[in-house]
């Protein structure tokens, strides 16, 4: 029997442990955790903390206001206290013996630390604290409607239950909320992210569909935590970026969260990062026993509803008369439907999935379709191959905001256009099976000129029975042209490349013309949608650098201020409006690590420099590409590292908005290399994935060297132009 007991013991106490292990609670940051559980459950948003912001425990008072002091009546009142604070702490830190019992009190605080040097450090790091009870409280009410299908989705991904709290954190369950910096929604996605998972623009924005977007954040947060591989980083990264989550992580050689948060320092590792994560497990202390901290509480129950296809573009008015329902019922079950359908400016897509009271029960898409006049011959939208080239001819002065730059980043200086138009993000074709075996390129190929033995030209046939090329490491445009039976002249014109530096490995090359008629109505709008993406994702990076410099300088004193903020319980506009994942800064040797979807030409214009000294500075060979993981010297000499990331940033953020407003993803897959596998075979793969999104899914994987039995994620990527 002792026995038993005992093996019962050593189970309970492994199940535990492995459960901790996942979402782990250190008892370093024990402290920070019982700060933010008194932030939600203690002070409401007329009251508020007086505190160090490094060490959370020591709080030095807590200020109380009536509920209609004006905020600037408020912000005087912390002033007022900081300034006392700060006086105080430097007289300790002088060494005068506390002279009333507000200084011993302050003293016993910092106990045994509370050196002079400490104390002094401590002077400069007072800050003030919004509660934030009531609007837990409220969260916590609002949950119990959508709670059932976040387990669901969570469940059915393998992800850890507890990740359901996170909208607390993000908007205390809200899923109509906004934040002064455009992220929208219950899981609070910004437009450049959000993109990658959701449809979003002006007539749905799937952020403010509470399930849609559950699905979306299960999705950033398992790519996350593929990404880094612990999840206290994972949902860190959720707040500050997987990117610089994982510079954190190299910086300091460890996964180590109280390390990270401790020691990583960073312009943008500021307060509201450093706090995500204890934030986040306060958010799931209270969750799991709300009853302990709040009485009397009356959630919501979970909505019932059926689901159907709109088999046509349809208005809402015409919608609401055929089905007979009730508009604002109708409008309430379908958040994601923005103001533009429901006034008549905008009509409710094909394809969209629409949903209904559950007393509506017959109603299917087949009925609807019928009652519509929709011919049955008539299907759900067809999605149209649709290259960057398109959206060149659109940009007509070739400006860097617009898609045809996207894909090159250069501008017309000394006469060269910017796009090579059959970049990775151009045509979509079918996705192979990711289970498919791909056989080894052969050696030889018939028909080509004497000399030494080449593989066969790499193409890929797409629906228009256009072909491509896919650039490999190596490859010149001399050789390609060998290998295709063009003329480098015509293998130029057709990519719209001036410059022989300007292609990529991974990249595809167009060696036939477009078909005559290709230009349709919905391959316009399919480009004048990607330059809407561009645009929306340089205003939502330009709205976040503008809100991380304003939270330098103010802090959130009221309720009223609060909501104008953001929904975040923890505020401060920190890390990426984009999930991607890769490092684009400078090293300190002023080299940089080559990345997918760069090109020699690139960095040239970013340095304001030319190709041939680039060459001469690495030494590399006449016109072949830079190879992806390699490293490059560069010379700084009329543009700074800081103005030469920037540029590369934004090409990359370009051309993620780009592609991503006619593409979505819709799931991962793993695939296992074999013998023969290159960095195009896999492309070939899976062909509506441009080389640059696979690097972000395996941003440590050596493509140049892939060794079979290598894991490889690919991300499913669904063609929704059209829809």
């Amino acid at each position: 029997m002792k026995r038993l007991l005992l093996l019962c013991c050593v189970l309970v106490s492994r199940f535990a442990f492995a459960a901790d292990s996942v979402l782990p609670r250190p008892s370093d940051l024990e402290p920070d955790v019982q700060f933010w559980t008194r932030v939600y459950t203690e002070i409401s948003t007329n009251e508020g903390f007086i505190h160090d912001q490094h060490r959370l425990s020591v709080v030095y008072e807590t200020l109380r206001f009536d509920a209609d002091t004006p905020p600037h009546e408020r912000a005087r009142k912390v002033d007022e206290e900081r300034e006392r604070y700060h006086d105080l702490l430097l007289r300790l830190a002088r060494g005068v013996e506390p002279q009333d019992a507000d200084e011993r009190r302050v003293k016993e605080l910092w106990g045994v630390d509370g050196t002079p040097l400490r104390l002094t450090q401590a002077a400069d790091d007072i800050r003030f604290q919004l509660g934030q009870a009531d609007r837990f409280r409220a969260g916590i009410v609002r949950a119990g409607a959508w709670e059932t299908h976040i387990g669901e989705v969570l469940a059915n991904l393998g992800l850890p239950a507890e990740l359901a709290a996170l909208p607390h954190v993000e908007s205390s369950f809200d899923p109509y909320a906004y934040s002064k910096v455009g992220a929208a929604g219950l899981w609070q996605f910004m437009r450049t992210t959000g993109r990658r998972f959701m449809r979003i623009d002006s007539a749905v924005d799937e952020r403010l569909d509470p399930y849609r977007a559950t699905e979306a954040a299960a999705q950033l947060l398992s790519y996350n935590y593929r990404l880094l591989g612990s999840w206290p980083l994972a949902i860190t990264a959720y707040n500050h970026g997987a990117e610089g989550m994982r510079r954190a992580r190299e910086q300091l050689g460890t996964d180590d969260i109280v390390r990270i948060v401790r020691e990583y320092h960073s312009p943008t590792f500021g307060f509201a990062s450093r706090n995500f994560y204890v934030s986040f497990l306060a958010a799931l202390s209270v969750s799991q026993n709300p009853d302990k901290y709040f009485a009397n509480l009356e959630r919501s129950s979970e909505s019932g509803f059926r689901e159907l296809k709109v088999p046509s573009s349809v208005t809402a008015t015409n919608l609401v008369h055929v089905l007979g329902v009730d508009r604002e019922t109708l409008r309430g079950l379908n958040p994601a439907l923005r103001p533009a359908v429901w006034n008549g400016q905008r009509s409710v897509p094909a394809g969209y999935v629409l949903r209904l009271p559950s007393a509506a029960s017959r109603w299917t898409t087949e009925l609807l379709a019928q009652r519509m006049g929709v011919p049955s011959s008539v299907g759900l939208p067809v999605a149209t191959v649709t290259t960057v080239s398109d959206v060149q001819a659109m940009n007509a002065e070739n400006k860097p905001t617009l898609v045809a730059t996207a894909n090159t980043g250069r501008q017309g200086k000394k006469g060269r256009k910017g796009a090579n138009s059959s970049a990775s993000s151009s045509a979509t074709t079918t996705v192979a099976s990711a289970n498919t075996p791909v056989s080894p390129a052969p050696t030889t190929t018939e028909g080509v000129a004497a000399g030494p033995e080449v593989p066969p030209v790499p193409t890929i046939s797409t629906a228009d029975n256009a072909e491509y090329y896919v650039v490999q490491a190596g490859d010149t445009v001399e050789s390609i042209a060998v290998r295709t039976h063009l003329s480098v002249k015509d293998l130029m014109a057709l990519n719209s490349t001036r410059d022989q530096d300007d292609i990529y490995e991974g990249q595809r090359l167009r060696l036939a013309p477009e078909a005559p008629g290709a230009e349709t109505a919905t391959t316009a709008a399919t480009v004048e949608a990607a330059k809407v993406a561009v645009q929306e994702s340089e205003e939502d990076d330009q709205a976040l650098k503008a809100a991380k410099k304003q939270a330098a300088r103010t802090e959130i004193v009221s309720k009223a201020e609060a909501q104008a903020e953001g929904p975040e319980l923890v505020p401060g506009a920190e890390g990426s409006a984009s999930a991607d994942p890769v490092d684009y800064s400078v090293a300190g040797d002023g080299t940089i690590k080559v990345v997918a979807a760069e090109t020699l030409g690139h960095y040239a214009d970013w340095l304001k420099s030319s190709s041939s000294k680039l060459r001469a500075l690495n030494h590399l060979k006449a016109k072949t590409p830079v190879v992806i993981g390699k490293h490059l010297k560069l010379n700084f000499g009329k543009v700074s590292a800081e103005e030469f990331e920037q540029k590369r940033r934004d090409y990359h953020e370009r051309l993620e908005a780009a592609y991503f407003a006619s593409h979505r993803i819709e799931g991962t897959e793993v695939y296992i290399a074999r013998k023969g596998d290159s960095l195009w075979s896999i492309t070939q793969r899976s062909v509506k994935v441009p080389v640059w999104l696979l690097q972000q899914y395996n941003p440590d994987l050596d493509f140049g060297d892939l060794r079979p039995g290598t894991q490889i994620s690919l991300p499913k990527v669904e063609d929704v132009t059209g829809l």
